[in-house]
């Protein structure tokens, strides 16, 4: 791959990563409830679910989620079940965001591990990935290249600029912790970050797949 493609890569990988979706929305929330360390937990586990979505894409799936209905239709309504969730638990949290007491009971209450696998999951079932990376890699592999090695640079780099643009999400959450400081914004802060993730729930469930039969 030339420098300049894989400049192009980068660029349209950073423009995904950054524009607001459900997985930055799970860091956002995770860094004002639970700190910046736990939420960069949940956006490793989103970068392992790129890695496995993008593999899934490359293993020719994601054709065969362009053309089986019922397949398509399985994986919308496992994410689309599981960001409403998301929403619903968000929405009746009432903690305080920033509070010390708070942040130890959050830890307690999430564990690493379910914090990875939160990340992982918002990842792994959304299709619309999965249909974006069987659309986008092809346009930069070449037939003169080791397949694995393109598919390791490509998957790598989009990854990255997943964790980055957490990191800049995370890291203005994390500025804005005395704004947070009250207990009512804390609460308007759940109740709207609850309800984004139930309305991405059901505009997951509204997403067609023109391609299948």
């Amino acid at each position: 791959m030339s420098l300049s493609a894989w400049s192009l890569f980068c660029a349209l990988s950073l423009i995904t990563a950054f524009s607001p979706g459900p997985a930055v929305l799970l860091a956002v929330s995770n860094a004002a409830t639970l700190g910046m360390r736990r939420a960069l937990v949940s956006s490793a586990g989103n970068a392992a679910g790129v890695v496995l979505v993008s593999a899934t894409a490359m293993l020719g799936l994601g054709a065969l989620l362009k053309t089986s209905a019922w397949l398509f239709g399985a994986l919308k309504l496992a994410g689309a079940v599981y960001l409403i969730y998301l929403g619903i638990r968000q929405w009746r949290n009432r903690t305080s965001v920033f509070d010390a007491a708070s942040h130890a009971v959050g830890a307690r209450a999430q564990p690493i591990a379910r914090l990875f696998l939160q990340g992982l999951l918002v990842a792994t079932t959304n299709p619309k990935s999965i249909l974006f990376f069987t659309a986008l890699l092809p346009q930069f592999m070449s037939s003169e290249v080791p397949v694995m090695r393109q598919f390791l640079v490509l998957t790598l780099t989009f990854a990255a600029c997943t964790v980055i643009s957490h990191l800049c999400y995370v890291g203005l959450v994390r500025g804005m912790g005395r704004w947070f400081a009250s207990s009512a914004r804390a609460r308007l802060f759940n109740r709207l970050s609850g309800a984004m993730f139930v309305v991405l729930g059901v505009g997951l469930l509204r997403l067609r797949n023109n391609h299948a039969a």
